[in-house]
C-alpha cells in the first residue's frame, strides 16, 4: 500500500529481457536501505525488490504487468519516481494507492499558467474507466497521487505545482508520453457495489 507521495526519483541503469520477463535494475538515493522482498512502486507500478547492490536496486515485471503498464518501453537513463511502502504509524498525505495499475494514457498537452502546470491526458480505454473519473477526485499517475482538475468522456487534467514537477518525473514529460493510470480503489469498489 502506498500514498502517492513521491520519495524521490530513480534513473534505470540496466534493462535486460528473460523469456517474457523484463529485469531492471535502479539507482536511487533509497537503494542503499532498501532490501530483497521489500515492495516499491515505480513510476506507480508496485515491483518487488530481488536484488541489492549498493545504491542500486533490482526488480522483476512478468508479462501481466508488461501488458497493463507503460514499462516496456523504459529504457536506461530513464528518470522514474519511486516510492516505498506506507508506514502504518504516520499521516496519509496523498490517497491509498495499490501499485496496482489499471491502465495507461497519454500525454496530449501542457498548459504553462506561469507558477503551475495543467497537464492534460487521453484515456486508451475510456469504456472502462471514465466512469471511475470525478472532478476533484483522486488519481494517480505514475505513482503521483493527484486531484482531477477536469474529467471528461476519454480526457482528463491535473494540475501540477512546481514542489511536484521539480521532484517527481513529471518534468521529463513529453506530449505523446505514455503513463500509468491508478484510479480510486474506493470509488471502484463504490462501483462493483452499485453494479450488484
Amino acid at each position: 500500500m502506498f500514498t502517492g507521495i513521491i520519495e524521490c526519483k530513480g534513473r534505470i541503469v540496466e534493462v535486460t529481457k528473460e523469456n517474457s520477463n523484463y529485469i531492471f535494475t535502479v539507482n536511487s538515493d533509497i537503494g542503499q536501505e532498501l532490501k530483497i522482498d521489500q515492495s516499491v512502486a515505480h513510476d506507480g507500478v508496485c515491483l518487488t525488490v530481488i536484488a541489492v547492490d549498493s545504491t542500486k536496486h533490482t526488480v522483476v515485471a512478468i508479462q501481466e504487468t508488461i501488458d497493463k503498464t507503460s514499462l516496456a518501453e523504459w529504457k536506461v537513463d530513464r528518470e522514474i519516481n519511486l516510492e516505498r511502502c506506507m508506514q502504518m504509524n504516520g499521516r496519509l498525505d496523498g490517497h491509498i494507492v495499490q501499485g496496482h495499475v489499471d491502465g495507461t494514457a497519454k500525454l496530449i498537452e501542457i498548459e504553462n499558467n506561469n507558477g503551475s502546470w495543467k497537464f492534460f491526458f487521453e484515456l486508451f480505454e475510456p469504456e472502462k474507466f471514465n466512469h471511475l473519473m470525478v472532478e476533484k477526485g483522486s488519481i494517480c499517475i505514475n505513482g503521483v497521487s493527484l486531484t482531477l482538475v477536469t474529467a471528461d468522456t476519454n480526457k482528463f487534467s491535473v494540475a501540477i505545482i512546481p514542489y511536484t514537477y521539480e521532484n517527481t518525473s513529471f518534468c521529463n514529460l513529453a506530449i505523446g508520453n505514455i503513463v500509468n493510470i491508478e484510479f480510486d480503489i474506493i470509488g471502484k469498489y463504490v462501483q462493483k457495489m452499485m453494479n450488484k
